[in-house]
This record gives C-alpha cells, sequence and structure tokens, in this order.
C-alpha cells in the first residue's frame, strides 16, 4: 500500500497528537541566575546576618580568601559574576554598638558586589593589611571572628598563610580577641531563606525529572544498556539542562541471581560494579545537581519488567515501604535543637523496636551537597559522630534525608537494600519533602495506560 503526502502527513499529526509531551520545569539563562543569585546575597544579609552576629556573640567577622583558594563562606557571598575571589579578597562585617544596621566592607582592590563597599585604597595605603588593622582599631570590637575549626571544614575556610598574616599584622590587643566564628558561619551556610524556599522545591523537581527520564525505556534499553551508560546519560542530560553535577552519579543494581554481598559497604563507599541490565533488576541511583548555587541529593529506585509482568513484585514494593516508614521515624524526631546525634540514637532505637533493620546518614544540604549543619549520623559511624553529630538541628535549614533499610524479598531467596534519600525543609516545627518523595517502584517500561497505575 502506497501513503500518500496526505496520509503521511495526517498520521504524523495523529501521533503528535496521541503522544503526550513531557514538560520540564523551566531552567533560567545565566542572566536571570545571576539576578536571583545576587538578589538572594543582598537579602541575606539584611535578614539572616544580623540574627546569626546576635546569636554568636561575635561583634565582627573577618572572612579572607585568595584567588582560587576560597574561604567556603566567601564563596557564598561572591556576586554571581564573580567565579573567584579577585587577589586576597577581606570582607569585614561589624554590628556597630549601637545597633545601626550591619557594616559590610571589602578591604580590597574592588567593590564586592553591591553590598561590600571597598574601603582600601592602595595609592594611599599600600598595605592591604594595614587598612584592614586601621579598621579594626576603629571600630574596636570585643570578639572578632575568623573561620577557623577543627570540626567543621566549611567553617574553616581561613588558610594557614593568612591566619599568620593577619596575626602578625594586628596589634596584641586585638589578636587577644581573635575567636572561631564557627557557628556564624555554619548559620550563615545552613539558613534558607523565604525567598531561596520559594524556588528550592522547582530545583528538586528537576532533579526527580531527570532520573524519572533516566529510569524510564525512553533510556534504557534492557539486555543492552549498562549501568555505566546510564551514569554518564545522567551527566550529559544534567548539563544539557544548563546544569552542574556536585558528584557523578551512581547506578546500581540488585537481582535475584546475586550474592547479598552485591551490596556490601564497598558500594556504600563508591565502588560499584559495571553490569547490563536487565529484566528484573532492581536499579538504584544516587544523583545531585546544582542550580541557583543550591544543590539536591535524591537515591530513587526502579524495577525492570520481566515480559509476564505489569507491576513490581509485591515483596519489593513492601521493602520501598518499610523504607518510607524509616523516613517517617526520622523526621519524626527532627526537634529543633536536638543533636544529630540525639536524632540519630533516637530514630535507630525506635527503628529496632520496629524490627526494622536500619542505617541512617543523613547530612544538611544546601550551598553544599554535604552540607554545614548537623551530621546524623555517618554509614559506618551508627553510634554517633563526634563533633559535627552534636551540633543542634535549627529551624529553617534543609537536609538530606538518606538511610536504607534491609529486607527480605523471598521471590529472591534473598534480602536486599533500599536505599533513598530526598530532601526536606525543617522550618522549625514541622518537616517537609521539598518535592514529595518516592512511595512506589518506577517502572521500566511504563506499562500502557490501564494496566498499572504508577505513583510517586
Amino acid at each position: 500500500m502506497t501513503m500518500c503526502r496526505a496520509d503521511w502527513q495526517l498520521g504524523l499529526l495523529l501521533l503528535v497528537i496521541t503522544v503526550p509531551v513531557q514538560s520540564e520545569t523551566v531552567v533560567l539563562d545565566m542572566r536571570e541566575r545571576a539576578s536571583v543569585i545576587d538578589g538572594w546575597i543582598s537579602e541575606r544579609i539584611d535578614t539572616v546576618l544580623p540574627e546569626l552576629m546576635q546569636r554568636s556573640g561575635i561583634d565582627m567577622w573577618l572572612i579572607i580568601g585568595s584567588e582560587y583558594n576560597e574561604d567556603p563562606v566567601l564563596e557564598t557571598m561572591l556576586p554571581a559574576t564573580w567565579l573567584s575571589a579577585r587577589r586576597r579578597t577581606i570582607l569585614l562585617i561589624n554590628q556597630p554598638a549601637n545597633d545601626e544596621p550591619l557594616e559590610t566592607l571589602a578591604i580590597a582592590r574592588y567593590d564586592v558586589g553591591t553590598r561590600f563597599r571597598r574601603t582600601w585604597d592602595r595609592e594611599l595605603q599600600p598595605d592591604q593589611w594595614q587598612a584592614l588593622v586601621d579598621l579594626v582599631v576603629t571600630r574596636d570590637p570585643e570578639r572578632i571572628g575568623i573561620n577557623v575549626s577543627p570540626v567543621f571544614a566549611l567553617a574553616d575556610g581561613l588558610s594557614h598563610g593568612e591566619y599568620e598574616q593577619l596575626v602578625a599584622a594586628l596589634p596584641l590587643e586585638y589578636r587577644q580577641r581573635l575567636v572561631p566564628a564557627t557557628d556564624l558561619a555554619i548559620g550563615w551556610l545552613e539558613t534558607r531563606t523565604p525567598a531561596e524556599m520559594a524556588v528550592y522545591p522547582q530545583i528538586v523537581r528537576i532533579a526527580h525529572e531527570i532520573i524519572a527520564h533516566g529510569l524510564s525505556e525512553a533510556v534504557i534499553q534492557p539486555g543492552v544498556t549498562t549501568t555505566e551508560d546510564l551514569a554518564w546519560w545522567y551527566r550529559d542530560r544534567i548539563r544539557a539542562r544548563g546544569l552542574t553535577a556536585w558528584f557523578h552519579p551512581s547506578v546500581t543494581v540488585q537481582r535475584a541471581q546475586q550474592a547479598d554481598g552485591g551490596h556490601d559497604s564497598g558500594v556504600l563507599a563508591g565502588i560499584h560494579s559495571v553490569d547490563v541490565i536487565t529484566p528484573g533488576d532492581l536499579l538504584h541511583v544516587d544523583f545531585g545537581i546544582t542550580y541557583l548555587r543550591l544543590n539536591t541529593d535524591t537515591q530513587q529506585h526502579a524495577y525492570v519488567l520481566r515480559a509476564d509482568e505489569t507491576d513490581a513484585p509485591a515483596s519489593l514494593q513492601q521493602a520501598l515501604a518499610i523504607g518510607n516508614r524509616l523516613q517517617d521515624i526520622l523526621t519524626g524526631n527532627f526537634k529543633a535543637h536536638r543533636s544529630g546525634n540525639e536524632i540519630l540514637a533516637l530514630s535507630l532505637t525506635q527503628a529496632a523496636d520496629e524490627g526494622i533493620e536500619a542505617s541512617i546518614y543523613t547530612h544538611p544540604i544546601g550551598y553544599h551537597g554535604h552540607a554545614a549543619g548537623p551530621t546524623i549520623g555517618l554509614w559506618d559511624q551508627q553510634e554517633g559522630v563526634p563533633g559535627r553529630g552534636d551540633y543542634p538541628l535549627y529551624p529553617n535549614t534543609a537536609h538530606s534525608i538518606e538511610l536504607y533499610v534491609a529486607a527480605s524479598i523471598p521471590e529472591w531467596n534473598r534480602s536486599i537494600r533500599i536505599k533513598l534519600e530526598e530532601d526536606v525543609f525543617f522550618d522549625g516545627s514541622t518537616t517537609r519533602y521539598l518535592d514529595g518523595r518516592q512511595t512506589r517502584l518506577l517502572l521500566i517500561p511504563r506499562p500502557a495506560a490501564g494496566t498499572a497505575k504508577i505513583a510517586r
């Protein structure tokens, strides 16, 4: 039968009408992103910094870094068009004694954005350190915070060389007023603003969209596609959406014909084998993106249907439900000012009481993937994490609920691990998922309409 051009065009039109087009969450262009980022910085200086300065009892905060060796805190205060510090960049944040608005000054060759005004004229004062000392002496702060910490790397951004030069320049009286700014630095990094939280759910939605697309027949050809193929597809897809990854995605499988060693500590430590994806596989993806200087961290599962299946085995679905229950236990123990170690101990005890074999290794999320704030377990430290785990949970912070449960799968005559990770926001009283969480296994291929209902 010969198809005329009109018939071919009609067929194409019907195809377009009957095949739904998957919509994607908007990603701003670079100029729009810069405007958003700079606006957030300005708002944070006005609304977040004053409270944190008072909470920490620090009168002056010095943030010092050099080009390509930036303090992690300094990086979050640079304008969007600065991809690094310039020469030595010194930011000075001062709380005047009369409770006037914070002073935000730059002892640098340039203004740092619109909020840190340049106060150093090299032609008048060639010595940058002396220019800083003059400002310190004039303002006469009682406690001068610097970013040094033996516990939190993100609050330890003052390099040894810069520290030595700072100490050498300061008069003894002010040298003795230097104090670690740990709580101030962590507070700045971990606190999320209403403006950020209006957008953060969409950032997580973008991550969920990319994960779901990869875990589908649009990308995976069972019997051909490998776990490594899919991991690299994710890297390419992230870049195609105009985003970046803060770690390389991982894709692993669990299946009936596999020893329990398939999910040993090596997998948790990031050591993965390359497997061809086949029907009957339970897939696991670990995935994170960076957008508008905020990060996501997500782990989800998919099941590759066999020819005679329209849904995953019931025991796999039940295993996911147990994972969801552990999530509920953990977030139910989120109480303001509890330490990460307290939350961990309470949650593991409750899980054990309910007969759940569990491991919890949850971390803050935000400006960094493994971000500032309380550590709630590490995969190899389930008894608690000294130092980072002793830090309290504060309101208006985001966290990646990362954990696993071990569950028996009778159909496979073995146990598996359901490893989940979803991002949440804690407002001080309630904890909410930024873009929901996985409560049903993704299926590959997606069943045709009327054969099975998929819910996430």
